[in-house]
C-alpha cells in the first residue's frame, strides 16, 4: 500500500510502499477513501525536517538538555549514534482520515465491515485504529467532510474549556482552518463571535460564516476593536488558534479580555506572559489538549476503557461524534475550506506548496482497490537457498534499530525479512540495513523454509506467543528479555519446547561481557558459595511508558532487572531456588522500579539486586561487588574491574564494553553451524520465573520457593 512518510533527518516527504498493517485485537482496519492535510501541523514538521542540526536544536531546548545528560552519562559516541538513530526513524504524516472498515479486531462490537468510519489515521491506504479513535459517518455527511472530524474536535476541546454560554462574546485569534471552524461552533453555541487574521481571504471567508472579522494589517488594532464592540468591557473569552512565536497575542489577548475572562490556548505561540497583564483582570489561562479527554492515555485509546458518560461527558471520541452531527445538521460548513483536492500519487502538489497563503484544506483522494499486500519486497532479492542462519527480525523498535541491525550486520547476518506493525519503521529499516522483505504478516516469516532463525524484538506482552509460533515452526528462536511475563506462559513455552527442532535463547547479555568472563575465570569453577551485590541505577522512566504496565511490558523487574538473576546464575554456577523482593515506599505497587531483590541459590550463594530508579544519571548504571574466599571483584559500569586479593589481576578496563552484545555474533555462528542456544534451556526458565517470582513475593511480603 500507498503511505506519505517524512525524514525528520533529510526533510524529505516521500510516498513510500509499505505493507498493509494487519488488524489488532481492540482496533478496525480501515480503507481510506480521503484524508485531510492539517497545513498547520504538517507544515510544522515538514519544516522542522528540513532544517538543519542547529535549527533543530534550536526549536527544541528541552531535548538539548535530555541530549547532554545522555552525553554525561553514556559518552559522547553512544549519544551521538542515538540521536542519528531517532532522526532517521520515519514518520507517518497525518491524523484526518476518512474510510470503510475492512476488517474488524477481536473484542470490537461496534462496528461491521462495510462501515464508513472517521478517524485519526495517518495518510495511508489502509490503517489500523484503536476503536475509541473511530466514529460512523452520518448518511448525509460525505467523507470529505467527515475528514474534517478530528481537526474540528481540536477546535471543540478548546471550546469545552472555555465554556462559554448563549450570548457571550468570544474572540477567535487566527483564522487557520481550525479557526474557522472553531468560529462556526462558537456561533452555533449562541456566542458573538470576533474572529481576526493578517489573511484577508480568510477574514472575507469567516465574515461570510457571520463572524465578526477583521485584518489587523488594514490598520484595526485587536485590542481597541474589541473593545468597541463591547462598548468596553471587553471579551468574555479568547481561543488562541493562531500559530506564532510573538508574545503580542496573549498580552493582546490579556488586554482585550474583561476581569475575570478566560483565555485557552489551542495553537502555538510565544508564552512571555506579563504578570499585571493577568493579575489585575484575575484572567484564566489554559491550555488544551488535543481532541479531548482520553488523548494520550493508554488506557483509553488502545485498550478501549472508555470515561463513564456520566462522569467525563466529552471524551475524545464524543467530541468526534459531536462534530460529525455539526457538519449532518449543518451547523458548520467545512465544504467552503475546501481549497484542493489531489488523488494520493499527485501529493507533491501538496506538499511542495504548503508555505502558499491560498491554502486552507487540502484533501487526498485513494484508490477504492489499493494494493493489499502484507510483504513488499524492499531491495534486490538476495539468494538464500542452501543457506543456514537465514534471519527473520520481529519488531522495529529502538531496540532493533540502534542494537540488533548494527550488531547484525557487524556479525555478516543473513537477514531475509523485518516485520513491523505498521510497516512504515520496518521498511525505513529494510532500506537502510539492504533487507529484502517487510512484512506486517508474522505468518509470512513462520512458512517461509528458507528462514531458520527468527529474532523477536516486539514489546513483551506478545513475547511468549511469537516464542510458541516460532518453537511449533522448528525455527530456531532468539527473544530479547523477557521470555514471559507469568508462570502460565511460560508453562506453554516450557510444553513446546520439548516438541520442537528448534532452540530458543534469550537475551540475557550481560554474562557475555569481556569483564563478566574475566570474572568468572578468577572465581574458578569452585562450588564455593559466593556473595554478590548488584545495582543497577537503571533511571526514571514516566508512569505512563508501556513497560510499566503490567499487561503489556511486566514492569521493569521482569523485564530488566531479569538479566542480573541470569547473570548471577552464571557467576554462582547455581540456579536460584528462592526469591525475595522489598520494594521502597509504604504502599509499594506491583511494577515498582524501586526495588531489592535478595536470591538464594543451590549451592548455598547469597546475592541482592538493587534495582533503583531514583538514582542520579551523573552515577554509573550499574555496578558489581562479588565476595568469594577473602576475595573481592568490583566491576564498574562495564568499563573496569578490580581485584583484590587475587594473585596476577588487579584491573581489567576497556574503553567500551565491546562485548556487551557479543551475544548476537555467536548464536547467529552457533545456529549457523548447527549449535543452537548459547544458554541451556532450564537456566533460561530458572532466570524467568526467577523475575516473575519476585513479584510475586512482594504480594505475599515473604520468600517464594521456585
Amino acid at each position: 500500500m500507498k503511505q506519505i512518510i517524512q525524514s525528520f533527518k533529510t526533510g524529505e516527504t516521500i510516498l513510500e510502499d509499505v505493507p498493509k498493517p494487519q488488524v489488532k485485537p481492540g482496533h478496525v482496519l480501515v480503507r481510506t477513501t480521503k484524508t485531510l492535510v492539517s497545513l498547520g501541523t504538517e507544515k510544522m514538521l515538514v519544516e522542522f525536517g528540513k532544517a538543519n542540526l542547529l535549527q533543530k536544536a534550536k526549536q527544541q531546548p528541552d531535548k538539548v538538555k535530555e541530549v547532554l545528560n545522555k552525553v554525561k552519562s553514556d559518552g559522547l559516541m553512544p549519544t551521538v549514534n542515538a540521536v542519528f538513530n531517532k532522526l532517521s526513524e520515519p514518520l507517518a504524516l497525518g491524523y484526518c482520515n476518512a474510510g470503510i472498515v475492512e476488517e474488524i479486531g477481536k473484542g470490537v462490537s461496534e462496528f461491521k465491515i462495510g462501515d464508513r468510519v472517521a478517524s485519526n489515521g495517518a495518510h495511508a491506504e489502509f490503517v489500523c485504529i484503536p476503536k475509541n479513535l473511530v466514529v460512523p459517518i452520518p448518511k448525509n455527511v460525505t467523507d470529505e467532510e467527515a475528514c474534517f472530524t478530528v481537526i474540528g474536535s481540536i477546535g471543540l476541546q478548546g471550546i469545552r474549556l472555555l465554556k462559554p454560554t448563549f450570548g457571550e462574546t468570544v474572540v477567535v485569534i487566527g483564522l487557520g482552518l481550525i479557526g474557522l471552524i472553531t468560529a462556526q461552533l462558537l456561533k452555533a453555541n449562541g456566542c458573538e463571535v470576533i474572529g481576526y487574521d493578517l489573511d484577508k481571504d480568510k477574514v472575507n471567508l469567516a465574515s461570510s460564516f457571520g463572524i465578526t472579522a477583521f485584518n489587523p494589517g488594514e490598520g484595526s488594532e485587536p485590542v481597541k476593536f474589541v473593545m468597541d464592540k463591547t462598548n468596553g468591557v471587553g471579551c468574555d473569552g479568547v481561543v488562541i488558534t493562531a500559530s506564532t512565536k510573538s508574545d503580542v497575542v496573549i498580552s493582546d489577548a490579556a488586554k482585550m479580555s474583561r476581569k475575570k475572562g478566560k483565555i485557552v490556548l489551542v495553537g502555538v505561540i510565544g508564552l512571555n506572559l506579563s504578570r499585571s497583564d493577568f493579575y489585575e483582570k484575575e484572567l484564566d489561562f489554559q491550555v488544551s489538549c488535543s481532541y479531548g479527554p482520553g488523548r494520550y492515555d493508554t488506557n483509553y485509546e488502545n485498550k478501549g476503557q472508555d470515561y463513564p458518560l456520566a462522569y467525563v461527558r466529552w471524551t475524545e471520541k464524543r467530541n468526534f461524534e459531536a462534530i460529525l452531527k455539526a457538519i449532518s445538521n449543518k451547523s458548520v460548513d467545512v465544504r467552503s475550506l475546501i481549497t484542493q483536492r489531489v488523488p494520493i500519487n499527485n501529493f507533491s502538489e501538496i506538499y511542495d506548496n504548503l508555505k502558499s497563503k491560498d491554502a486552507i484544506a487540502s484533501i487526498l483522494e485513494y484508490s477504492s482497490s489499493p494494493e493489499s499486500a502484507t510483504t513488499v519486497i524492499v531491495s534486490e532479492q538476495r539468494d538464500f537457498q542452501n543457506s543456514k542462519g537465514v534471519i527473520g527480525v520481529v519488531g522495529a523498535g529502538n531496540f532493533t534499530r540502534m542494537t540488533l541491525l548494527p550488531m547484525l550486520k557487524k556479525a555478516n547476518a543473513k537477514i531475509k525479512y523485518i516485520v513491523s506493525s505498521s510497516g512504515v519503521s520496518g521498511t525505513g529499516l529494510a532500506k537502510k540495513y539492504g533487507i529484502p522483505r517487510s512484512t506486517t504478516s508474522y505468518s509470512d516469516v513462520l512458512e517461509d523454509s528458507e528462514l531458520d532463525v527468527i529474532v523477536i524484538t516486539t514489546q513483551h506482552n506478545l513475547h511468549s506467543e511469537m516464542v510458541i509460533e516460532g518453537l511449533k515452526a522448528n525455527k530456531h528462536v532468539f527473544v530479547e528479555k523477557p521470555l514471559a511475563i507469568n508462570h502460565s506462559q511460560l508453562d506453554l513455552i516450557e510444553k513446546v519446547y520439548k516438541n520442537s527442532q528448534g532452540s530458543l535463547m534469550v537475551g540475557f547479555n550481560r554474562r557475555f561481557s569481556p569483564h563478566i568472563s574475566k570474572m568468572k575465570s578468577l572465581l574458578g569453577s569452585s562450588e564455593t558459595p559466593i556473595n554478590v551485590i548488584a545495582t543497577m541505577n537503571a533511571g526514571f522512566i514516566p508512569e505512563n511508558v508501556w513497560v510499566h504496565d503490567m499487561e503489556i511490558g511486566g514492569g521493569r523487574i521482569i523485564g530488566e532487572a531479569c538479566h542480573y538473576i541470569d547473570l548471577l546464575g552464571y557467576l554462582t554456577g547455581s540456579k536460584v531456588t528462592s526469591v525475595c523482593l522489598n520494594s521502597m515506599g509504604k504502599h509499594p505497587k506491583e511494577n515498582t522500579d524501586n526495588a531489592s531483590i535478595l536470591l538464594r541459590f543451590e549451592n548455598g550463594s547469597n546475592a541482592v539486586i538493587n534495582y533503583f530508579a531514583n538514582g542520579s544519571k551523573s552515577y554509573s548504571k550499574e555496578r558489581l561487588e562479588v565476595y568469594s574466599q577473602e576475595r573481592t571483584l568490583i566491576m564498574d559500569n562495564f568499563i573496569s574491574t578490580k581485584g583484590y586479593g587475587f594473585k596476577g589481576f588487579s584491573k581489567l578496563k576497556t574503553k567500551m564494553n565491546k562485548g556487551h552484545y557479543s551475544q548476537f555474533e555467536n548464536y547467529i555462528t552457533s545456529v549457523t553451524e548447527g549449535n543452537g542456544s548459547l544458554i541451556d534451556f532450564e537456566s533460561i526458565m530458572n532466570t524467568s520465573r526467577a523475575s516473575i517470582a519476585a513479584i510475586e513475593s512482594l504480594k505475599t511480603k515473604g520468600w517464594i520457593s521456585i
